[in-house]
Order: structure tokens, then sequence, then C-alpha cells
């Protein structure tokens, strides 16, 4: 009996020892993402859009200050992960999340896309309209009222979507005219090349209006 003991300790212990090495791999990369956050977060203002690279899709926040942001979730969509599946749902609910969960691993930056478009609105009055509206649940489209008219509409008024935007100008029809899934689809494959350009234009503007991927 006793040299089965022993073989068994012998068995546990190498497991103990990977699970061991797991859980302190998770938490330096959780220490970086955090670190990395909250880097980014010296550099933001209250009422920056701030633009999500999830693939060739693209989850859009408002920064309200103290490493926190407001952004739409659509239902189907966790805090911790995003699926294209999450397209098709008809509501959203407003979250309040740190930074760094919604960014989490993710390549991130801020975007202001439409300040050369319109005046945006005050910063104060920006973050007290958003924090009012965390926890309602609001009709969700990806073609009409996505994460990205969300925030355009919280900072300038003025609800758009660049995505649904360059679909529309791709297939050179309206959005009206794509299935629920096409579109979905379509948001996924047709950004990368519209954004490599604008790369290269936002490198001359603002760095206000536009920073690099973090």
């Amino acid at each position: 009996m006793h040299q089965l003991h022993n073989s068994t300790e012998t068995k546990i212990s190498p497991l103990l020892g990977n699970e061991s090495e797991s859980v302190a791999v998770k938490q330096a990369a959780s220490e970086a993402e955090r670190r990395r956050s909250e880097d980014m977060a010296q550099t933001l203002k209250q009422g920056d859009m701030i633009e999500v690279l999830h693939g060739s899709y693209q989850h859009w926040a408002l920064y309200i200050g103290k490493d926190e942001v407001i952004h739409l979730i659509p239902k189907g969509q966790t805090d911790e992960s995003f699926h294209s599946l999450a397209l098709l749902s008809t509501t959203a609910e407003v979250k309040r999340h740190k930074l760094r969960k919604v960014v989490r691993h993710l390549k991130f930056k801020v975007n202001n896309l439409l300040d050369d478009k319109y005046e945006a609105r005050e910063r104060h009055l920006i973050v007290r309209e958003a924090c009012a509206m965390v926890g309602r649940v609001l009709p969700y489209s990806v073609a009409t009222y996505n994460c990205e008219h969300f925030v355009t509409d919280l900072r300038y008024g003025k609800p758009e979507s660049r995505q649904v935007k360059t679909v529309a100008e791709i297939a050179g029809m309206a959005v009206a005219g794509f299935a629920a899934v096409g579109l979905a689809a379509a948001l996924f494959s047709s950004l990368s090349s519209k954004e490599e350009e604008e790369e290269k234009d936002y490198g001359t503007k603002s760095g206000r209006r536009h920073q690099n991927w973090q």
C-alpha cells in the first residue's frame, strides 16, 4: 500500500505543477493587459471614442474617465467575448466597464473619426448622457443602430457608422438591400483595405482625433 501511495503522488505532482504554471501565465497576461490599458488611459480624454479591433470588425466604446468606458453590447455577446452571431441580435444593453475589460489583449485606439465633419459636444454633456443610459436596453441593428452609431450619437449627436457605409459603398447598393446575415459577413470582411488607406491619411492629422493601434 505504501508503494502505491508514493506512485500516486509522483503522478499528481507534475499535474499540480502544470496548473500552477497555467495560473501564473494567466495572471501575468492579466497584469500586462491592466498596465497597457492604464498607460493608454493617461492619454485619453472624456468623450473620446475607442475603437477595438475584433478581426475585421470594430467594436466601439466611449471613454468617460478613470479608466472606464460605456458601450453598447448586443444580446448574445458576453463581456469577455465576441462572436459574429451577436451581430444578428435585435436588442442591446448599455454597459459600463473598465477599459481593460473591454480591450483585453486586442488592438485598440482613440478614433474620433468624425471630428473633421461635426463639432463634438461638450465633454461633460457627453459623459453625463452616457452614464444616464447605463443599464438601458435599446433596439439594435447591425445596419441602422450598432455600437458605432451609439458612440457617434453621444459624441456628435449624429448616429453614423463608417462600417455600414463602407459595406454599402463596396456593394454599390443601399444598406436596406442586405439580408442580415449577408451584412454581418460583409462587415467582417470589407474594412481592412479601407483601414490601411485611412491610417496613411490620419497620420498627418491631429493626434486627438486619431491614434495608432495599441
